[in-house]
């Protein structure tokens, strides 16, 4: 993919993630998705754990529904609008994958070094689809955190990680606003 550094620093120095609800078809077919979702695995993990899980949402209404299930029930007297407008991310942009942090027991490995190789499996996941040409974003929310949604994903001590969104973009991305580079970098001693 990339044929020298300076192509690589370019790509990175340029990365954005679209937005969902801007997406686009066509997304990753099933051989591209799996394709992607083998590079995201090329990831650091200390002690070869795999602490992650991915789940493909094939059925978006499906996915929906379960969303709609879970506003309703944190939400029962919510208007017809509001249900709308919760169920409407889970039916955005062509493809959806479901990242799981799945912690294995283990006396060496913290759980937080898992989590970081959740983190990592998650940004190689945003740089594998934009390397096949789609746009993705990594989103968390309410949905993320909902009992009767993790309960349908997740199993054990399993916990969403985000809901990523693949598609192509429907408008050129736009930057957002960055650090400044002396307010994150600090020098030690």
């Amino acid at each position: 993919m990339f044929n020298d550094t300076s192509s690589l620093a370019t790509y990175l120095a340029t990365r954005r993630s679209g937005k969902p609800r801007e997406m686009i078809a066509p997304g990753p077919d099933d051989a591209v998705l799996d394709d992607i979702l083998r590079l995201a695995m090329r990831t650091p993990d200390h002690g070869k754990l795999f602490p992650w899980r991915f789940v493909k949402i094939s059925d978006r209404q499906a996915f929906g529904d379960l969303v709609k299930t879970a506003f309703l029930t944190a939400n029962p007297d919510a208007r017809p609008a509001q249900v709308e407008a919760a169920v409407a991310p889970a039916l955005m942009a062509p493809t959806l994958i479901v990242l799981l942090h799945a912690p294995q027991e283990s006396v060496k490995i913290p759980e937080w070094e898992q989590q970081l190789s959740t983190g990592a499996v998650a940004m190689n996941l945003l740089h594998a689809a934009q390397a096949h040409g789609f746009v993705a974003s990594w989103i968390t929310g309410w949905v993320a955190y909902d009992a009767t949604i993790t309960h349908a994903l997740c199993q054990g001590r399993e916990r969403i990680a985000g809901l990523f969104f693949i598609g192509s973009p429907a408008r050129p991305l736009e930057e957002r606003p960055r650090p400044e580079f002396e307010g994150v970098v600090r020098t030690f001693p």
